[in-house]
């Protein structure tokens, strides 16, 4: 298996790059989060790999951290996740927006990455669920109180974005009750 590559960044078209190591080229597909921060062309790029060997098929995946290597394979292990999707969910949201997503059940915002639907965002909540987050939560998601989830999901509930839901939530005191909480932050989102 090829688990990393180190050379010469020779082309990039989205989502895919050709790297040069040692005077091979190297055909990868990229997720666009490591596509934005790639270097320019010409000059030298690292890149965590996995290698999917097909019948009709040898492809090979990049990554800019180990960490996001290891959710697109924590992702291709789901029924019915393909490679595809896997670089297409690491495209529309961060790990922890991701992580953030799983350990509040929230199918809503895994909807909203192209291609995926409501029962494939169900079974991405359900298997990944205790997997995704406990082991990332230190540079993931950040923990969220059980208060604060339920103030969270009542504040989405209500019909406000997770931007304004997850500002106003940064309002309320950590100690707060939920139905305190729910009140502090409202009164948050109307001054805003």
């Amino acid at each position: 298996m090829i688990g990393r590559l180190s050379g010469i960044l020779l082309e990039k078209n989205p989502p895919q790059l050709l790297v040069d190591c040692g005077g091979v080229g190297y055909e990868v597909d990229v997720s666009m989060s490591t596509f934005y921060n790639l270097p320019n062309v010409g000059e030298k790029v690292v890149l965590f790999t996995h290698q999917a060997i097909r019948e009709d098929a040898h492809l090979l995946f990049g990554f800019g951290h180990a960490d996001e290597r290891a959710v697109f394979r924590l992702l291709i292990k789901i029924s019915g996740v393909g490679a595809r999707t896997a670089l297409s969910i690491l495209s529309g949201m961060s790990i922890a927006d991701l992580a953030q997503a799983v350990t509040l059940q929230e199918s809503g915002r895994l909807i909203k990455v192209p291609g995926i639907g409501k029962k494939t965002a169900e079974r991405l909540l359900l298997e990944l669920k205790g997997k995704l987050g406990a082991d990332l939560g230190a540079g993931g998601a950040p923990s969220v109180p059980d208060s604060q989830s339920d103030i969270l999901n009542a504040l989405l509930a209500l019909g406000y974005s997770d931007k304004e839901a997850l500002l106003a939530l940064k309002t309320v005191p950590a100690g707060a009750g939920v139905s305190d909480g729910i009140k502090q932050a409202l009164k948050a989102l109307s001054k805003g």
